[in-house]
């Protein structure tokens, strides 16, 4: 898929997902929203095993484009329709990729905010530019996070820092956003780092890779005799299948798995 807003690329097992509208900073209008949540139903295909999301140009996005705010307030009430199954096209926008079987990878440069920010929430992995300027920025506007934040943002960092964040819609740097559990690691060459990682994982058994995503979200929401179910019936499903088999041998044989 190529559009004025997104563009996805899929080679070696790992789908490439940009945000392509550079000349806005990739600031989100509801053709973008549009786009962003098609790009995420294009790549959940089995033959995809890892996503890499960037942004081009200057940053990755920074967040609402004003005009989409001025439609908005519009008709207001329309946010309450779940027009995406949980969830609004705002809200999916980021859902998406926190929903989808396969790891994402987000690679950060430039400005992160508001809606931006969100976004990038939902990818299990978040690679960050030193430069990189992010914000909780929705109180600036009189707002309070609407695009799945709310559920992304208290699994990731202490309740007391994203109060403050989100109350203040303050400016941080990558590196406090690191020591606050909001990015993974700084990388000079965050797109780089990013598709590395991503052709790493996707060396690995695509089933396990898959059933440890789905592991851990349930370890993040559940209690502990439904983890140790989930643990337990996720393991059974994968000893002695293809894939397990073939990264066992792989092992032994001291060579690369194939996987089909």
């Amino acid at each position: 898929m190529t559009t004025d807003r997104v563009t996805v690329e899929i080679a070696d097992r790992v789908a490439h997902v940009t945000l392509s509208r550079a000349d806005k900073m990739n600031a989100l209008d509801p053709a973008m929203l549009e786009a962003i949540v098609a790009a995420g139903e294009e790549v959940n295909r089995d033959d995809v095993r890892a996503v890499v999301l960037s942004g081009a140009g200057r940053a990755f996005c920074a967040g609402l484009d004003v005009a989409s705010f001025q439609g908005l307030m519009a008709d207001p009430s329309s946010i309450n329709e779940r027009t995406h199954g949980r969830s609004n096209l705002w809200q999916r926008v980021s859902m998406i990729w926190h929903e989808l079987p396969m790891p994402v990878i987000a690679s950060l440069h430039g400005t992160c905010f508001g809606g931006g920010l969100q976004i990038a929430l939902g990818a299990d992995i978040r690679i960050a530019h030193p430069t990189t300027q992010m914000s909780v920025m929705e109180m600036k506007w009189g707002l309070v996070p609407d695009m799945g934040g709310m559920v992304l943002l208290p699994k990731l960092m202490p309740a007391d820092i994203m109060r403050r964040l989100i109350y203040t819609a303050e400016i941080f740097d990558a590196q406090h956003a690191v020591g606050w559990g909001l990015v993974t690691e700084v990388a000079d060459e965050p797109l780089a780092r990013a598709q590395d990682l991503a052709v790493e994982i996707a060396s690995k058994s695509p089933s396990a890779i898959r059933a440890a995503k789905a592991l851990a979200a349930i370890a993040e929401t559940d209690g502990p005799e439904e983890v140790l179910l989930a643990e337990s019936r996720l393991q059974a499903s994968l000893i002695g299948q293809p894939h397990q088999m073939e990264q066992a041998m792989a092992n032994m044989q001291k060579r690369d798995p194939v996987f089909e």
